[in-house]
């Protein structure tokens, strides 16, 4: 579940509520999942990974994540991020693009704070995409931390990572391909809207 916090009342925010809530209604699956694509300038190439949004707080979109892992290193490279939702309950998908930057501490504290011990031991213990040996020492390390750390105090290498969308695209299917494309882009402080067509 994505939790909304005085969301913002502009159109395309408008639509994103109205779709999440009808996939809400038909019971989607994993509904916070969103995959994020960010820019490897190393390789030169993109890199995906779903994430789990968490809030949306009135335009800032966050989730969260281990601050020394490898899509931390992209947003610092390229704060240029692409996104997409797929609903499959109401075969919708939504595209947004935007700029990411890391969360103020104060949000990342708080949500650590009211997570599980068990999540919170995993986050201490792992070292998120760094190669180790066998996954038995991936659960020997989380039950070490669960039952010898402080799993209230965050650590400085994980927090929230927030953007702010300048582009949706909200793509809805029917029946002969007959598929409807509403975009919006953020001009000058202004959403502008086009139809694409499918």
């Amino acid at each position: 579940m994505i939790e909304f916090i005085n969301l913002n009342r502009s159109e395309p925010y408008c639509i994103f509520e109205d779709l999440y809530k009808k996939a809400i209604n038909k019971k989607q699956k994993h509904i916070e999942a969103i995959a994020i694509s960010s820019i490897d300038e190393k390789m030169n190439s993109p890199d995906s990974r779903f994430v789990n949004l968490k809030y949306v707080i009135n335009d800032e979109w966050i989730f969260f994540s281990n601050y020394e892992s490898p899509k931390a290193q992209q947003f610092s490279e390229n704060s240029n991020i692409s996104c997409l939702f797929f609903w499959e309950e109401i075969n919708a998908q939504i595209r947004i693009k935007a700029k990411i930057r890391k969360t103020k501490a104060n949000i990342s504290d708080e949500h650590f704070s009211k997570r599980s011990q068990q999540k919170n031991a995993l986050a201490i213990s792992s070292r998120q995409s760094k190669e180790i040996g066998t996954y038995n020492e991936v659960k020997r390390n989380f039950e070490i931390t669960l039952n010898n750390k402080d799993l209230i105090q965050r650590p400085h290498y994980w927090g929230g990572f927030s953007f702010t969308p300048n582009y949706f695209e909200f793509w809805e299917a029917n029946e002969f391909r007959l598929n409807k494309r509403k975009v919006f882009e953020l001009n000058d402080g202004k959403w502008m809207s086009s139809i694409l067509q499918p």
